[in-house]
């Protein structure tokens, strides 16, 4: 494979504010109350020694702690097993920042068990488990990642798009599709199977010292990796993986798989990967093939699996296209995936239940909300997407006022000249097919 010089570098370090004390543009993300101007110098030209050391003190500062506490209060979020809502710690923050900044400073802090609870799969019978940590956990897990994230961003490769500052999905699905344009029409559409279940702690704990040497902080990763599980009246201690819906476990999930970027990128293979979802694309299916089995060797290495059933080698041409990131992509074009449609009608069928009580401005008010952050993520694709779905949509609006009007019918036929397109337009009702048509006029309109 081809080694290019830009593929061998790591993701780019902006270039350091020419005046002291100035914050370079794309630091401002970072938790100024830990990043002062000597760290992020230090950051960019190489700490002495290669690792960082003394990093502790920064988790438990009383302003970092503070930052914390309020992300995590303006994230919500349901309480962990201690039933501590964010009200209630509200009410007295001070008392219980100062204790959580006692017991991080003097060793004696003890994360709690994770509340698990299962959540449904969009578009699937299966569900998925999530977990709760407590409120506490969540402000110390919040403060630890303000701490250890700039130190992995200026080491994650720029083909890496999950869960990191300023990247995004469409990020990720706009180098998917230049790679497309660009004749890479061979596909890797690679499924870790259980990823984040499958993590092994030591493994992650050897790359994290690969860059830490704060032996308090390492402590610290060990005892949130090790948290008890409670699910109803069970209690148990997973092994291996990390909880979704840990604060930190998004970085520590895009530590672990680093490597892998590394070796990929390295050997000029173009990865795009946003978390566990991940594709490599190739020019030809010799190629694709070989990719396949690189990534295999590096995950077998690091005690994970490729999904038997839903990995393989295909081509946007071939019948089936493939799936990434939400979105179908295929000869014709790219799509919603099936799961994507199934989802979104979901929420629709939620809103608009003949049976429903509120009245027609407000369930298109309702509705109008899931309409325009469905097709902001999903307006690129095929324009035939779209008027299926709206006059799918106006049906249903059609067969509430067929109740209401003490009529029969799932608001086929005759209604429709009852009530028009222009009808349910004059209420403010949101049109996919209309705003598909204005972004394909616009210069930002397209991936």
């Amino acid at each position: 494979m081809k080694d290019t010089e830009q593929d061998r570098k790591p993701s780019p370090v902006p270039e350091r504010a020419k005046q002291g004390g100035e914050t370079p543009n794309l630091w401002t993300w970072v938790e100024p109350a830990v990043w002062t101007t000597r760290m992020l110098a230090a950051l960019e030209k190489g700490v002495k020694g290669g690792r960082w050391f003394s990093l502790m003190d920064k988790v438990y500062a009383p302003a970092n702690l503070a930052a914390a506490w309020k992300r995590v209060r303006s994230n919500r979020g349901a309480a962990g097993v201690d039933g501590q809502s964010v009200a209630l710690f509200e009410r007295d923050a001070t008392k219980y920042l100062d204790e959580l900044h006692r017991e991080l400073r003097d060793g004696t802090y003890r994360p709690s068990p994770v509340r698990r609870r299962w959540i449904s799969k969009p578009g699937t019978t299966k569900r998925r488990p999530l977990g709760i940590p407590t409120l506490r956990d969540r402000i110390v897990q919040t403060a630890l990642r303000h701490v250890l994230e700039p130190i992995w961003e200026v080491k994650f490769a720029d083909q890496s798009y999950g869960f990191r500052p300023g990247r995004s999905c469409k990020d990720a699905l706009r180098r998917v599709q230049s790679l497309l344009r660009s004749g890479h029409k061979w596909v890797v559409d690679a499924d870790i199977q259980s990823y984040y279940d499958s993590i092994d702690h030591d493994r992650l704990l050897e790359e994290v010292a690969k860059e830490v040497a704060d032996g308090k902080v390492l402590g610290l990763i060990e005892a949130l990796l090790g948290q008890p599980v409670m699910e109803d009246t069970s209690k148990w201690t997973p092994e291996e993986g990390i909880p979704q819906g840990s604060t930190v476990g998004p970085l520590m999930a895009n530590v672990y798989l680093h490597p892998v970027d590394e070796v990929l990128v390295r050997e000029g293979y173009e990865v795009t990967r946003y978390a566990d979802d991940m594709v490599i694309l190739c020019k030809t299916k010799r190629e694709a093939q070989q990719a396949l089995e690189r990534l295999r060797e590096e995950l077998t290495l690091r005690g994970l699996t490729l999904h038997p059933d839903k990995t393989r080698v295909t081509n946007e041409h071939l019948a089936g296209g493939f799936d990434f990131l939400g979105y179908h992509f295929e000869k014709k074009g790219k799509r919603p995936r099936k799961q994507s449609l199934v989802s979104f009608k979901d929420r629709v069928r939620g809103l608009t239940r003949r049976l429903n009580g509120h009245s027609l401005p407000t369930i298109i008010g309702r509705l109008n909300a899931v309409l325009r952050g469905w097709f902001e993520y999903f307006k690129h694709s095929s324009k035939r997407t779209f008027p299926r779905l709206d006059a799918w949509i106006r049906l249903r609006l059609r067969a509430i006022l067929l109740r209401r009007n003490r009529k029969r019918g799932v608001g086929k036929g005759l209604c429709h000249y009852t009530w028009t397109n222009d009808y349910f337009a004059k209420l403010g009702l949101f049109t996919m097919t209309t705003a598909r048509a204005s972004a394909s006029q616009s210069p930002k309109g397209a991936h």
